[in-house]
């Protein structure tokens, strides 16, 4: 049973760590933003949020060799896991689930995992994100291998979670990254790539949810987008790999035929139909002229990248 001396001591050390970080400082010029008119205060967070794309650029070397690594392994069936807590957690959920639709990805692709499971997403779990332990058993629970890559999240770099998931993942052999907002992170250097975009402090004092919220979430679309480009789930900035599950995606997928190939509505409904909706193999049908299964098997031999099928259609025709 832990003491109230315990206690104190471990608030007294935390408090301390806190206050070396800078995503956790407080900012006195701010200590009456109540008191100005909401205008004010939005012109002053719209001012804080222009600077979070220069402080994304400056970690942009060593973004690209992170999905460099990351495409590598998902090419050779590795996946991509987000592990976080918190806002942290939330944000790799919500990039992990944006896949499927957008790239066709299956679920198990690309992974979110919170401290605390489905259910922190809308309720904080108490303690969760504080166990290195609980993230071992959920990389665990996914059979983690060497092939996977592993990007552990956190604002201040230094949440027991994120840093074990990343901690157990290197022990596993798969590749590691380091998502945080201060320099010098506990997290960072766990990882075989640190990335540390350091945003400052926020408006709200510690609240990371806001700066450093949203320089973790333009980290992670480059993250997801450009390793997608990198598989072949584009062809130019087309999301040719787009899963038709709506009226509106139907719609796009017909829009996406037509700005690939400039065919008529005709051809782009019969090559549609040759291919079982499938947009990438559709246009191959129709650039390639090829059928529907001939598509599908060139696809197949080029990994799904559509230039390197269209190059072998032309080479066959």
């Amino acid at each position: 049973m832990t003491s109230t001396t315990d206690a104190a001591d471990n608030y007294s050390e935390l408090r301390a760590q806190l206050a070396t970080l800078t995503t956790e400082a407080f900012r006195p010029e701010l200590s009456e933003i109540d008191q100005l008119s909401t205008l004010e205060i939005a012109q002053i967070m719209n001012g804080e949020d222009a600077s979070v794309p220069t402080a994304v650029a400056e970690q942009l070397p060593q973004i690209a060799a992170a999905i460099d690594g990351t495409a590598e392994r998902m090419a050779r069936g590795g996946r991509l896991v987000y592990a976080g807590a918190g806002t942290a957690g939330r944000l790799g959920v919500l990039d992990a689930s944006e896949c499927p639709p957008t790239f066709n990805t299956d679920p198990s692709e690309v992974v979110g995992l919170i401290a605390g499971g489905p259910s922190a997403m809308i309720k904080a779990v108490e303690g969760a994100e504080d166990s290195n332990e609980l993230a071992a058993q959920d990389l665990d629970a996914l059979g983690l291998t060497a092939d996977d890559v592993v990007v552990g999240i956190s604002a201040s770099g230094r949440t027991p979670y994120a840093i074990g998931a990343v901690e157990h993942a290197r022990d596993r052999g798969a590749l590691t990254i380091g998502l945080s907002c201060n320099a010098d992170s506990a997290l960072a250097a766990a990882a075989d790539h640190g990335i540390e975009v350091v945003v400052g402090p926020e408006l709200l004092t510690g609240s990371t949810r806001l700066k450093a919220g949203t320089a973790q979430k333009l980290v992670l679309n480059m993250l997801s987008t450009i390793t997608m480009i990198r598989l072949g789930k584009t062809y130019g900035n087309l999301m040719v790999d787009v899963r038709a599950s709506n009226e509106k995606l139907r719609a796009r997928s017909r829009r996406i035929v037509a700005l690939a190939t400039g065919a008529d509505d005709a051809d782009i409904e019969a090559a549609l139909a040759a291919t079982d909706g499938e947009v990438k193999n559709a246009i191959l049908v129709i650039l390639g002229s090829v059928d529907g299964p001939t598509a599908a098997r060139l696809l197949t031999d080029s990994k799904g990248h559509l230039r390197a099928a269209l190059q072998s259609s032309a080479t066959t025709a």
